[in-house]
């Protein structure tokens, strides 16, 4: 990315989304306790969480004001802001970035380990966006 003076900032705020009663459980094990139906609308809903657990639309509620708070400012001043995180709390990002809605993002498939680029207007919306996948 070209710095040289690189900060990095840790925060909670994009850990994992808290699958509660799921976590620790593999999705076979889950599925024979609760069904394929029940623990796929669990894994994939916006708002529907899962037994003491967090919905995406939860999560999203910790991650984006942490993005309005600490990166949405950079990158209104032009810096370049490296974030690397969890699939749900990416997921919550890309909702916002992408302007896609609670059933939209269910369908967004997010690639493991493939960086995503997005150009951001002075106004702080999405420019462009793209996925450098290996050639």
């Amino acid at each position: 990315m070209g710095i040289t003076d690189l900060v990095i900032t840790r925060s909670s705020k994009l850990n994992e989304r808290d699958y509660g009663d799921l976590s620790g459980l593999n999705k076979d094990d889950a599925r024979q306790r609760w069904g394929d139906d029940q623990v796929h609308i669990w894994r994939r809903s916006f708002d529907i969480a899962p037994p003491g657990g967090e919905s995406l639309k939860d999560t999203a509620n910790r991650v984006l004001p942490w993005y309005e708070r600490n990166v949405a400012p950079l990158l209104l001043t032009g810096q370049t802001v490296l974030i690397a995180a969890h699939g749900n709390s990416l997921r919550a990002l890309i909702m916002k970035l992408e302007e896609l809605d609670g059933e939209a993002i269910t369908n967004r498939e997010i690639p493991t380990g493939v960086p995503i680029v997005y150009k951001i207007a002075p106004d702080g919306t999405t420019l462009s966006v793209e996925e450098l996948r290996p050639a």
